[in-house]
């Protein structure tokens, strides 16, 4: 594809009105997805990602014993993020941490199940990622669709949008970094030591998280009445557990499903307060 082709393709992203994001939002996706790395390199790193990481599986599931290293994760992943990945890729990385909070804690404080109050983790940093922040994220979502309890949920009159703030996020923009890989890239390259460093449930886990995209969105279309959400489930169903799945893609699609539901719920809360000042 030539710049000017390419460039009428990412004009018409950016133009797109169906797309539920913001426009500074938007214009970090369209660059991370314009590097070089994504056009060059994520091919093949996606095809390599998927062999090493099958091959970690059945090795681990052939040993005797569970073997797991979360703080060897976290310092590689870190290290990794500050040297080789662009700057705006970990910016989009650190804020679906902070979104998939708010969402998490936009459904309990309209539900308030008993046992659970907010969830906390809200990193800011490229540090915050680590300190076992990846495992937490994972569990954080298991744990809110617990605790609603298979109860029935209805439309809720005056919604509670308190927890939609994105804080000031810090990707060490000033940082020497070797390489700029684009998050796609980096996503296939972190799942290698996640593989390898989680235990065989761990892992599964981790994959069976995105599934629940599937219900966490049903919950946010049936606490707002809107079936919007709906349009953006995954494809696979809840109810199976595996990890045979294309896992960075998966998570790079999870991602932004829960950028989608989190500009939807923001300009609802907008349109809300606009109302209520009328």
């Amino acid at each position: 594809m030539n710049d000017a082709a390419e460039t009428m393709v990412w004009d018409a992203v950016r133009a797109d009105p169906t797309l539920p994001l913001d426009r500074a939002t938007l214009d970090l996706i369209v660059a991370d997805q314009r590097l070089w790395s994504r056009r060059w390199v994520y091919p093949w790193i996606r095809v390599m990602s998927r062999l090493l990481v099958g091959v970690i599986q059945v090795v681990k599931r052939l040993l005797p014993v569970p073997l797991s290293a979360h703080g060897l994760m976290d310092r590689l992943c870190l290290w990794f993020l500050r040297r080789f990945v662009d700057a705006g890729a970990v910016h989009l990385l650190i804020r679906h941490f902070v979104v998939e909070t708010n969402l998490l804690n936009f459904v309990l404080r309209n539900t308030r199940p008993p046992g659970l109050q907010v969830v906390t983790l809200r990193p800011t940093t490229l540090a915050g990622l680590g300190d076992r922040a990846v495992i937490q994220h994972d569990v954080n979502v298991f744990e809110v669709l617990t605790a609603l309890g298979g109860r029935p949920l209805t439309a809720v009159r005056d919604l509670d949008f308190a927890t939609l703030d994105i804080p000031p996020l810090d990707p060490e923009p000033a940082r020497r970094r070797l390489l700029r890989l684009d998050i796609q890239t980096a996503l296939c390259l972190m799942n290698i030591p996640f593989a390898l460093c989680l235990t065989g449930p761990e892992y599964r886990r981790a994959v069976h998280s995105m599934r629940l995209d599937e219900s966490l969105l049903g919950v946010l279309a049936a606490l707002t009445g809107d079936p919007v959400f709906h349009r953006w489930q995954p494809t696979g169903s809840v109810v199976r557990l595996d990890s045979t799945v294309d896992v960075p893609r998966a998570v790079y699609e999870h991602a932004l499903a829960c950028e989608y539901a989190h500009a939807t719920l923001v300009r609802r809360s907008t349109a809300a307060r606009t109302h209520a000042a009328v």
